[in-house]
């Protein structure tokens, strides 16, 4: 039996994970049960119409990252549907932001088809006994976690009160929110789960569940359609794959863009004296990200998978180049990191946007709105047919030593996640922090306020006035600022994981210790 140490965007979806190293599990049937309890108790945080990225590293195979992202739906609709059935909300989440939601911002989600292959591929337990962590605690009921209150008292109102069941399912009789640790049952999310258990993801797909899906969405304007979601297929990829130091990294590749940006950051930072954090390389982390954020607002925007694969080499090319110096001139998601005491090693993030408010009569499941995520489309969708995948900041990540140690990590935070892992590998790899200190340490991001490149800080950095960039301090750690789950095995110390506090999360060991 395997040892299992395991990272999650809760306690509950930690201990799910555990528990499947009980029953003979290794780190991959850890990480999807964690991920699907995760699914469908962080409400509003995330929810089971999600998409995402798995990560899986054996020392004895080749990685892969599983491609179970949002695809753009509409197939045998008139292109005039496009932007139906959906409007513009606004929240304080971080800074005065808007998305939009409803119907017509559904996109095809996949984590279900990544999950199921990932688990009959790679995990050593049934389908069904995987599944079996979330089912229960739906059926049973589950504490509203802290991470999911404190979204849910910014976004309530704008995303989850004009759908009657999502209202329902999130607030009080008087109109309030649900508050951390209320209990709360969703007893047909639990028959949902309980088809997807004895089918697997076809129930979803093509079953009772995906039609139910499609039919609800057409009635009311939206895109998603029954061919959408029968045409759907989780790819298996090669990963992005950097040396750094003693290290080998590997992330999620294109289509996605939030791997070629961690690996990017990683590679510049070799060119830049780094020995602690002080105003000096807080400028220099600040000027790393501008530039490798800047050039993704400029190149990654819309385009094919192959005009994206091109400008990825063209990136690291440049990261790892010797003239990156002067070129340095120039929401939400969960995570779930586990690892074994055999080396194998899974990182699952998956996010379902912001929530389009939407929860499908009958089925219990809430749908993503990952159409309506402005800051990833600013270009709009016009130019995305059916079936092509969407962008993504997600970077599942997994690092090995030459020693075999090996850890897995990632984080939700959609523009923050590339810049809070890249922090957190720069102080565990190159400053030797601990790996709670690494995750611990107080961050900053880079963004564009008001058309001003802006410094947005933690508490306890010391970032000094410049003429490049504005500044905004946080008063304290902050979820706005990611949330890094990392699971680590060591071949003499062993097991170890980690969990953000800045969202409540939690971490468990299971399996003969």
């Amino acid at each position: 039996m395997s040892r299992v140490s395991i990272s999650s965007g809760s306690q509950i979806s930690a201990n799910a994970g555990a528990a499947m190293a009980e029953r003979g599990g290794n780190a991959v049937d850890a990480a999807l049960a964690a991920a699907l309890v995760s699914m469908c108790t962080d409400l509003g945080v995330m929810a089971p119409g999600a998409s995402g990225f798995i990560t899986i590293w054996s020392p004895e195979k080749e990685p892969i990252v599983i491609d179970a992202y949002a695809e753009m739906p509409g197939r045998g609709l008139a292109s005039e549907r496009l932007g139906k059935g959906m409007k513009e909300v606004f929240f304080d989440y971080g800074g005065w932001m808007s998305t939009l939601i409803g119907y017509g911002s559904v996109a095809t989600p996949g984590m279900f088809a990544g999950l199921d292959m990932a688990a009959e591929q790679y995990g050593n337990l049934p389908w069904s006994v995987i599944v079996e962590p979330a089912l229960t605690l739906v059926r049973e009921g589950f504490p509203l976690t802290g991470g999911a209150a404190e979204y849910l008292a910014y976004t309530h109102k704008a995303i989850f009160s004009w759908h009657p069941e999502s209202y329902q399912t999130l607030h009080h009789l008087d109109g309030s929110c649900l508050q951390q640790g209320e209990i709360i049952q969703i007893p047909q999310l639990a028959d949902s789960l309980r088809l997807i258990a004895e089918q697997g993801s076809d129930a979803f797909y093509t079953g009772e569940i995906g039609q139910r899906i499609a039919r609800e969405i057409q009635a009311h304007g939206g895109l998603l359609t029954a061919a959408d979601l029968q045409a759907y297929r989780a790819i298996a990829r090669t990963p992005l794959c950097i040396r750094w130091g003693d290290w080998e990294i590997v992330t999620n590749p294109p289509p996605a863009i939030g791997g070629a940006c961690v690996a990017a950051m990683l590679l510049l930072l070799e060119h830049q004296p780094f020995s602690d954090w002080n105003p000096t390389t807080v400028q220099q982390m600040a000027k790393i990200q501008n530039a490798v954020l800047d050039y993704r607002r400029h190149h990654f925007e819309g385009g094919s998978d192959s005009t994206k694969e091109a400008e990825v080499i063209r990136l690291l090319e440049w990261a790892s180049s010797e003239n990156s110096r002067s070129w340095l001139k120039s929401p939400s998601t969960i995570h779930t990191s586990a690892v074994d005491s055999d080396g194998l090693a899974c990182a699952i993030t998956a996010s379902a946007g912001y929530g389009s408010g939407a929860m499908i009569s009958g089925t219990g499941l809430w749908l993503n709105n990952s159409l309506g995520e402005i800051e990833l489309h600013p270009q709009g969708l016009q130019g995305l047919r059916p079936g092509m995948r969407l962008t993504s900041n997600m970077a599942p990540t997994i690092a090995r030593r030459r020693d075999g140690t090996t850890i897995a990590i990632g984080s939700p935070g959609a523009s923050r996640i590339t810049t809070a892992l890249v922090q957190v590998l720069l102080n565990f790899i190159h400053l030797e922090m601990s790996l709670s200190e690494a995750i611990n340490h107080p961050r900053l991001h880079v963004e564009i306020v008001e058309g001003i490149p802006t410094i947005s800080f933690e508490t306890g950095l010391t970032v000094e006035q410049s003429e490049e960039f504005a500044t905004r301090k946080f008063d304290q750690l902050s979820m706005y600022f990611g949330g890094v789950q990392a699971a680590l095995v060591h071949p003499t110390s062993g097991l170890l994981a980690a969990a953000d506090p800045r969202r409540a999360g939690g971490i468990a060991y299971g399996g003969l210790f």
